[in-house]
């Protein structure tokens, strides 16, 4: 199974314990603890008091993986008091394991100085995202990209856009809805009309006439003032007058020259 691609993945690593160390002690027992070296990234276990050649940690790390970087150093050491602390021994960890398979369990054997045994240390490894690259290998993503194609009419909602012409249609009751409030407002009009502007009173007679239709029609001549009836009969008056005077004239030469 490919091992490509751990760049920034996490592996954890456990440090179960000691087996059969080196005994550096020659009164007391040895105090050992473990240190654990990837690139720049360093821990260290706890100091496994009296542990002598046997220790027990069960403690756990997580590392940040490196692409091109598959061993870890481990060092076992015993920690004195009053001098340095004695190098028990030291090993190499491989990954190549727990990189294609997600889990390694086993004791790597530790060197002293002069590359003899001095026992072995137990880590387990454990690598999540093993199966990763495989789901990268599989086609998911033209599947997911088989959804949005449906997807695709939802966003055709443009027909909802159909929906903004009824709205559209809302406003023609308004127009209509304006004659009634104009119907109301012909008192003060027609007061203020001849007032301030006397020629305006035909273009009031257009307004009448859409509203002949109704019942008010009657009542505006009430609203009209009686000089406007006056004139009119005065004007009809004197036009009848002038016109008869006349034809009275010509009749008046025609028969004086019968009289002479």
């Amino acid at each position: 199974m490919s091992v490509s691609g751990i760049q920034g993945q996490l592996l954890e690593v456990t440090v179960v314990g000691c087996n059969k160390l080196k005994d550096t002690e020659w009164i007391s027992r040895q105090d050992p603890y473990v240190c654990l070296e990837y690139a720049s990234t360093k821990f260290r276990t706890r100091t496994c008091t009296d542990g002598g050649k046997n220790p027990t940690f069960q403690e756990k790390f997580v590392f940040t993986l490196i692409e091109g970087l598959r061993e870890i150093s481990v060092v076992v050491w015993n920690s004195n008091t009053l001098t340095f602390d004695d190098l028990i021994g030291s090993g190499k960890v491989q990954l190549q394991k727990v990189l294609s398979q997600g889990y390694d369990d086993t004791a790597w054997p530790l060197q002293d100085k002069k590359g003899r045994y001095a026992g072995e240390v137990r880590l387990i490894l454990h690598y999540a995202n093993v199966n990763k690259p495989a789901a990268n290998h599989a086609p998911s993503a033209p599947p997911y990209a088989g959804i949005p194609g449906p997807q695709v009419p939802l966003y055709s909602a443009p027909p909802s856009v159909a929906s903004y012409p009824p709205t559209s249609y809302a406003p023609p009751p308004p127009y209509p809805s304006y004659p009634p409030n104009s119907a109301g407002y012909p008192p003060p009009p027609y007061h203020h009309q001849p007032a301030a502007y006397p020629p305006s009173y035909p273009p009031t007679s257009s307004y009448p006439a859409p509203y002949s239709s109704y019942p008010p029609p009657p009542q505006d001549p009430h609203y009209y003032p009686p000089v406007h009836i006056l004139l009119l009969l005065i004007l009809l008056h004197h036009s009848k007058t002038y016109t008869a005077s006349q034809d009275k004239q010509p009749t008046r030469l025609s028969v004086s020259p019968s009289v002479y």
